[in-house]
């Protein structure tokens, strides 16, 4: 009996033992293996054990879109740091911009102003006018979120504003009296924190905060559970306090503080939940730290220190095996392995003798994007570095 004659079943099993280059060459033998192979189900194994090939830890697929074997191809591309960099937006000014990734579509605030921009499928650079600007604050914007509908932008005149995605009306909520450092929204609920020392629970039926939280500290960042019944706090660290806390969503009282021993000044940053029982958080004392809330809160489940001693001001996870962060110095991005302790690979964006910190980063399967003080660079891992045909 020929290989291509076995029971479905029977053949997936046998090829769960091979790896992505057996599989390719196998591929090659005769047209009916070339599509079983070609399958994502014969492939998904593989891309598991991968990074960022869109599989998650609890093996939901991002990118359905793609085939698994092409997204096998670039994920050995994210592992050898192969790629092509480019810079498809640059601007005169020194500003601090934010980025969000929307399927085709990127979203950077310059200024008072978040602009929207149409990321090409093919090459993956970015037309070069935005398709639609969204505007209302005074003051520039620091931060803001995008869910399916909603933009929802703080600023540093204070404000949140919540525009909708289908509409030219936004809608202002008041309530802090200095600049909104940071925000975080999900289903109707939005958190919010600010140099004024509080963090503000609102929803959207109320432009005036359903609650408000004394901090006694600036707050650098916040971060909801993907429950909804409860978010994380990041502070600045510069008073008696831990700069990480989990609050009840609902009764606005703190459940538990994270970490025990934080440096005076070690403000966190930038906070992701993974789970609703893990979440990352990275800030000035040069630390990713991995913190899964089924363990003593006290101490962190694993931690990855920045090498040259940068504070890290943003990062983001692929569901699974890698991190990527930015840092302070010289628009350093960092790919990181959870299973490894050092850094996988590095890229310096910023030039001698001009320094920016990397202010926000994103990625999706193939392109990642990072924000610096006068431009967006974009790193393109499409390239012909392995050999799967």
């Amino acid at each position: 009996m020929l290989l291509s004659q076995l029971p479905e079943d029977l053949l997936y099993y046998i090829l769960s033992y091979l790896d992505y280059r057996s599989l390719s060459r196998l591929s090659q033998v005769c047209r009916s293996l070339y599509r079983f192979v070609n399958r994502d189900a014969v492939w998904k194994k593989i891309a598991k054990d991968l990074l960022n090939t869109g599989i998650t830890r609890e093996g939901k697929d991002i990118y359905p879109l793609i085939r698994l074997k092409d997204r096998v191809k670039i994920a050995q591309n994210w592992y050898n740091g192969i790629c092509r960099r480019i810079i498809p937006l640059r601007w005169k000014t020194k500003l601090l911009p934010w980025l969000q990734l929307d399927g085709d579509t990127l979203f950077l605030s310059q200024a008072a102003d978040i602009k929207v921009y149409h990321i090409h499928k093919d090459s993956g650079r970015l037309q070069r006018s935005p398709y639609e600007v969204y505007s209302g604050h005074k003051g520039d914007v620091c931060r803001f979120v995008v869910t399916d509908s909603l933009l929802i932008s703080g600023g540093s005149d204070g404000k949140i504003v919540v525009h909708s995605r289908r509409s030219d009306v936004p809608v202002e909520f008041s309530g802090h009296n200095q600049e909104v450092n940071c925000v975080d929204a999900k289903d109707g609920l939005i958190i919010s924190g600010s140099r004024d020392r509080t963090a503000r629970i609102w929803n959207l039926t109320s432009t005036a905060p359903r609650g408000t939280i004394p901090m006694h500290d600036r707050v650098w960042s916040v971060a909801i559970n993907p429950t909804l019944s409860s978010f994380v706090t990041g502070t600045a660290c510069c008073e008696n306090f831990s700069p990480l806390r989990i609050w009840d969503a609902e009764r606005s009282i703190c459940l538990c503080a994270l970490g025990s021993e934080f440096r005076r000044g070690a403000g966190v940053l930038d906070i992701r939940f993974e789970s609703p029982f893990q979440l990352f958080t990275c800030g000035y004392d040069t630390f990713i730290r991995l913190w899964d809330l089924r363990l003593c809160p006290r101490k962190c489940a694993m931690e990855w220190e920045e090498p040259h001693d940068s504070a890290l001001y943003c990062i983001q996870t692929d569901g699974n095996h890698m991190i990527a962060s930015g840092s302070s110095y010289y628009g350093v991005v960092r790919l990181w392995d959870k299973r490894r302790t050092e850094c996988l690979q590095f890229f310096q964006l910023s030039s001698d003798p001009v320094s920016s910190p990397v202010y926000c980063l994103r990625f999706n399967s193939s392109h990642l994007y990072a924000a610096l003080a006068t431009a967006v660079h974009s790193l393109d891992f499409r390239q012909n570095g392995t050999q799967i045909r």
